[in-house]
């Protein structure tokens, strides 16, 4: 086993800190504890180099050390957590991504969240299209109305046992809340998976043909991918429903 020697650092890096990061990142879903053995095996560092930069991990509550000698992550990236969602803004994230959807599709792009039995249009970015989709920011949607009313109710677990969530990760409907405009809407979570709302281009039916719907819902898939990461979310799950989607037809509601 050997070190990578400091040189080789990335551009503008710190060896001990990007081996300290290394240290937590070794870390992953399901470990309760990892042996100084199982850190040097994932991190390809030396045990010697580990114990001096586990010891400052240590005081700075990073990671724990149990009475077996085995180590666990720290109360302090609880702490980190806590700070980064507390300063996590939506608009931040949300109005790039519908502008660059709007760019790509040209088509009406819009974030909902749910408000009881209702969804609300949080952002909005319009189709530069004279014949389009009328939604305004603020607007109020019955939620069993549409595709992002639809994502709201079954990729909720409150809504929907996860068992019955839907195998596609979008959903397609037609003239649900207007007579001729079609939607598809895909979910954006956050951290454990919670859903933080939907994602949705809508517009004429016309333009939402068969032959349209496989770069439509890619890009749509992309951007949900995208914003996932943003706030703080797991992407990883958009590429195993890619791997395995394929565009529903018109009227169809993907499930």
């Amino acid at each position: 086993m050997s070190e990578e020697p400091e040189s080789d650092t990335k551009a503008g890096g710190v060896a001990a800190v990007e081996r300290a990061i290394a240290i937590l990142n070794a870390f992953r879903a399901g470990d309760s504890s990892l042996t100084l053995n199982e850190l040097a095996r994932r991190t390809k560092m030396y045990k010697s180099t580990i114990l001096r930069l586990l010891t400052t991990l240590v005081q700075e509550h990073c990671i724990v050390r149990l009475d077996d000698g085995s180590y666990q992550l720290g109360s302090m990236l609880l702490h980190w957590g806590g700070l980064y969602q507390s300063a996590l803004r939506l608009d931040d994230h949300v109005p790039p991504i519908l502008r660059r959807l709007v760019q790509e599709t040209e088509e009406g792009a819009s974030f909902f969240t749910r408000e009881g039995n209702h969804r609300v249009c949080l952002f909005r970015v319009d189709s530069p299209r004279s014949i389009r989709d009328h939604i305004r920011t603020g607007d109020l949607v019955p939620l069993d109305k549409g595709a992002a009313g639809r994502v709201l109710t079954a990729f909720d677990p409150t809504m929907t046992p996860p068992s019955r969530t839907p195998e596609q990760p979008y959903i397609i409907t037609v003239g649900e809340r207007e007579p001729d405009i079609a939607a598809i809407a895909a979910p954006v979570f956050g951290p454990q998976k919670n859903l933080r709302g939907a994602l949705a281009l809508s517009g004429p039916a016309a333009r939402f043909s068969v032959e349209l719907l496989p770069s439509m819902s890619a890009r749509l898939l992309a951007a949900a991918a995208d914003l996932t990461r943003r706030l703080g979310g797991d992407a990883s799950i958009f590429d195993s429903w890619q791997a395995k989607s394929r565009p529903a037809a018109l009227g169809e509601t993907a499930s």
